[in-house]
């Protein structure tokens, strides 16, 4: 079928990620997603693994504060592990190169509003990643 809706999981090869993490010991599961979002903010050329990039970085999202869990069917069946904290940022860096890529996952969309909903819900996923600093005042003036 390929792809059904603009969701992280909702791509055949995501969902096959989704198994592959699901067939992968707990322990391996963490060295996966790592991989495929080294290797995809690593690519030249081509993003070959940028849908798997994209379910993993939800993954890792779901874990950060405020977030939303991943919720479809489509999506790893077995518990994941805490994801070390640099994983953040590499997911982070993973979306940019995908959101970025004008040739590759953003012109499948034929219908310009599913593009829409895809880049926002990419977009969505790198402030969760990545949230703004907080801001700390320099100077303490009362008034």
């Amino acid at each position: 079928m390929g792809t059904w809706d603009t969701g992280p999981f909702d791509n055949d090869t995501a969902a096959d990620f989704a198994n592959a993490l699901d067939d992968a010991e707990p322990e391996e599961r963490e060295a996966l997603i790592r991989g495929v979002l080294t290797r995809t903010v690593n690519a030249t050329g081509t993003l070959v693994e940028a849908e798997e990039a994209v379910a993993a970085a939800a993954l890792i999202a779901a874990q950060c504060p405020g977030a939303e869990a991943v919720d479809t069917p489509y999506g790893p069946e077995t518990p994941m592990p805490v994801f070390s904290a640099d994983l953040r940022r590499r997911a982070d860096e993973a979306l940019a190169r995908i959101i970025s890529d004008e040739s590759g996952l953003a012109s499948n969309w034929v219908d310009p509003g599913d593009r829409k909903r895809w880049g926002a819900a990419l977009n969505h996923l790198r402030a969760v990643l990545a949230p703004l600093p907080t801001t700390i005042p320099l100077f303490d003036i009362k008034l």
